[in-house]
Parts: structure tokens; C-alpha cells; sequence
């Protein structure tokens, strides 16, 4: 497995890293096992950067994660990653969002004890409180960095705006945002800052939630309680205009030998040299697949025909429902 740098840091993580999300929520069912296993998997194949939430289950696949280290061993091949500061209930209700200095310290003391570890490498807020100044939050991760409980700090769809204003408080690493073939709006804007800063983009979602592998056909294909049937893109008005765009995709992969999954890979780690794309997934079969894109070059005149064949305007819907949308807007 290849590698890059974060930031200007000198933090080093694998070229392909994994979202762990949909090992514990959010995509219907989950098996504790198999997840176990892929991840197991993935550090055997050089996939190092893990990347999890507290939201996530809420608080369950810091669990699981924190449960495989432990029983593994393997801790220090891990750069782990995490995030605060998006509230649910037990029941998994969404209750907001709190960037509170003393929430960051109680967040981050929850996690560590969650994960069985002594330090985070990489915590994110998650998303932006508009009701606490971006230099207070930033503040009080700088100091958990100086009190060595986490190593480097990262925002989670942050505009460009308050990037500059956190990045002035304490060096950001990285910056988590959607970024894909069907999700490109950081481009105007928000990528060009992430370079002028030198805060590095860390890509989730790199394959649309799954529908820019081809591996789903209608909206049967998710269980029930499967969070993607409550998003726009997957509406029954949208899903069938977006397998034109998957076709797209199909196509281009077909002439490059390679898998869908795997263009939408390459094409995210041809943007930049410091873009670490993190697709979630609870298969051995596609973790492996995934990290064949590490080894797929595309020429100039191949990524003008990918982004020519799949526009910026052709995907149809938002990415998210309407009220975590206003999330993204602080």
C-alpha cells in the first residue's frame, strides 16, 4: 500500500483509507464478525488509517474498533481517527451539535476510554456549532494536542472561511468533507483554500455511498432501516436519472480494465497528492478491491474524458435531507 502525508504535519497514512461508519449504523444490517475481520484484513494489506465517530452507533463502533485493537494487538499500526460534536440520544436521535470547550474535553475523554488507547492521531469536529466561535473549539483541541491525548486536529465540512479562521488558532491537518464523482462542490472554493493553508483533504463518501460502485440497481436492494432510502440522490424521483450516471462510470472503468469502484477511486487520488479518499465498507472482498486503485495511472487525456463524461451538474438531488443540509451552511 502506498502512502501520504497529511497537512504539513508529517502525519503518514495509507493512500486508501477506511471508513468504519457502516460497520455500526446508518446502512442496515451489520455483522460485528465480519467487520472485525475486514479490518483485520485491512491492516494486513497496508490499509492503516481507520476512521470512526462518536456518533457513530452512537458511540458502538468506537467499541468495536476499541474491542479489535485490544484483542489484536496491533494498535501502534493504526492511525485512528475520530470525531465529536454531533449529538444523539441513545436511541439514536439527532439532539444538535456543540463545539463547547468543555464538551471537546468530555468528548475526547469519552472516545479514549471507547477506543482502550492513550491518544487519538487525528480528531475531527465534526460539524460546526454556529453558536461557538470556531477559535474556542480549535482552542481547547489545541490543548489536548499539548497535553499529548490527541496528535493533530482536522474539521469536518468546514468552509473556507472558517478553516482560515481555525487554522490560525493551531495548524489544521486535514479537513474531512463528501468529495466524488457525484459530489464536487468543494472545488470552487474550499479545495483552493486547503492548498493555500497546506490543511490536507481527507475525501469520505469517495464512492457515493455505494451507488457509484454499480452495485445497486433500485432501491430494493437496502434493508429497510437502511439510512440511504431517507436521502435525496436515492429518492424513487432521482435513483433512476442517477444510473445514467453510473453507467457513465461503468463504461470509462470498462475501457481502463478496471472497476467502477476503482475509476472513482483513482480518479479522487489523482486530484491531489495529499487526498486520502476513506470508503466504508464491511467486506474483505471490496476493502481489497478498494486498494487496487492505489495502483491505477490515469493520463491527463483520461481524466479530461472522466470529467467530461460524468459533469459536476448531472447527478440529481442534495446529498443529504434538508435538516442535516443546514449543517453544512454555517
Amino acid at each position: 500500500m502506498k502512502t501520504r502525508k497529511l497537512g504539513t504535519s508529517g502525519l503518514e497514512v495509507s493512500a486508501i483509507g477506511l471508513g468504519c461508519m457502516g460497520m455500526s449504523d446508518f446502512y442496515g444490517h451489520h455483522d460485528d464478525k465480519a467487520s472485525s475481520d475486514t479490518l483485520l484484513r485491512a491492516l494486513d494489506i497496508g490499509i492503516n488509517f481507520w476512521d470512526t465517530a462518536d456518533m457513530y452507533g452512537p458511540h458502538t463502533n468506537e467499541l468495536l474498533l476499541g474491542k479489535v485493537l485490544k484483542e489484536s494487538g496491533r494498535r501502534d499500526e493504526v492511525v485512528l481517527a475520530t470525531k465529536f460534536g454531533i449529538q444523539r440520544d441513545s436511541d439514536g436521535q439527532f439532539l444538535g451539535v456543540c463545539g463547547r470547550p468543555e464538551y471537546v474535553r468530555q468528548c475526547c475523554e469519552d472516545s479514549l476510554k471507547r477506543l482502550g488507547v492513550d491518544h487519538i492521531d487525528l480528531y475531527y469536529q465534526h460539524r460546526m456549532d454556529s453558536t461557538v466561535p470556531i477559535e474556542d473549539t480549535v482552542g481547547a483541541m489545541a490543548e489536548l494536542v499539548r497535553e499529548g491525548k490527541i496528535g493533530h486536529i482536522g474539521l469536518s465540512e468546514a468552509n473556507a472561511t472558517l478553516l482560515q479562521r481555525a487554522n490560525a488558532v493551531h495548524p489544521i491537518t486535514a479537513l474531512q468533507s463528501e468529495y466524488s464523482l457525484w459530489t464536487r462542490e468543494l472545488e470552487d472554493s474550499i479545495l483552493p483554500a486547503c492548498r493555500e493553508l497546506g490543511i490536507s483533504l481527507v475525501a469520505y463518501s469517495p464512492l457515493g455511498r455505494g451507488f457509484l460502485t454499480g452495485a445497486y440497481k433500485n432501491r430494493d436492494s437496502f434493508d429497510e432501516n437502511d439510512w440511504r432510502l431517507t436521502n435525496p440522490r436515492f429518492s424513487e424521483e432521482n435513483f433512476q436519472a442517477n444510473l445514467a450516471l453510473v453507467e457513465q462510470v461503468n463504461k470509462l472503468a470498462a475501457d481502463k480494465g478496471c472497476t467502477s469502484a476503482q475509476l472513482a477511486l483513482a480518479w479522487l487520488l489523482h486530484q491531489q497528492a495529499d487526498l486520502v479518499p476513506i470508503p466504508g465498507t464491511r467486506k474483505i472482498s471490496r476493502l481489497e478491491e478498494n486498494a487496487g486503485a492505489v495502483e491505477i495511472t490515469l493520463s491527463e487525456e483520461e481524466l479530461g474524458q472522466i470529467t467530461a463524461g460524468i459533469p459536476k451538474d448531472m447527478v440529481q438531488g442534495s446529498r443529504y435531507p434538508e435538516m442535516a443540509m443546514q449543517l453544512l451552511r454555517q
